[in-house]
């Protein structure tokens, strides 16, 4: 992606107004300020009016849009816009931080993988092993809200990284990664 700088990882998420998410390790996009996600129109340039402020201070390695248009980002940053948000985060369609999903402490490391339910549910996975102080050993799903659904419960998880994550039409995910069991 031209204009890009400091882009390590990007994601590129179509959306079906012609639009295109861009997620990464980016610091700018074409000498403007955008930190982690961003949105192009059609054409490629800078969309203003998705505006994420101050960003991530870290980098986004997942981009899901939901149906509604809000974008769920995941990564290893632990702030969107300046405020507490540890690896998972939704934006309203705008690019403002959507304050009615908040996953508390969130994940202790780093998110790789978001898989969107049906229901609005969201599973999750990467190298993490608790997600606001529960045991979900890299993969986790959380309720519409952002917490933790601590009624979904994976046993003892993946024994590694989960780098992918496909939810099924019947609710069932599919994941994959550096495991040898789960």
């Amino acid at each position: 992606v031209t204009g890009v700088q400091t882009c390590a990882l990007p994601i590129f998420i179509l959306q079906p107004d012609g639009r295109i998410l861009v997620g990464g390790g980016f610091t700018s996009f074409n000498n403007l300020s955008r930190y982690g996600i961003a949105r192009l129109n059609a054409d490629g340039t800078l969309d203003a009016g998705f505006d994420v402020g101050a960003g991530v201070n870290g980098s986004v390695y997942a981009v899901v849009l939901q149906p509604d248009g809000k974008v769920l980002i995941a990564g290893e940053f632990t702030a969107f816009n300046n405020i507490t948000r540890y690896r998972v985060a939704r934006l309203n369609a705008d690019g403002s931080l959507d304050d009615t999903f908040n996953p508390g402490t969130g994940p202790d490391d780093t998110v790789y993988a978001v898989g969107l339910q049906a229901d609005g549910k969201v599973v999750i996975g990467g190298s993490f092993r608790q997600v606001n102080g529960q045991y979900f050993n890299n993969v986790a799903r959380l309720d519409t809200n952002g917490l933790v659904d601590a009624a979904w419960q994976p046993v003892a998880g993946a024994d590694g990284n989960v780098y992918a994550i496909t939810v099924q039409p019947d609710g069932r995910s599919l994941i994959g990664g550096a495991f040898r069991s789960y």
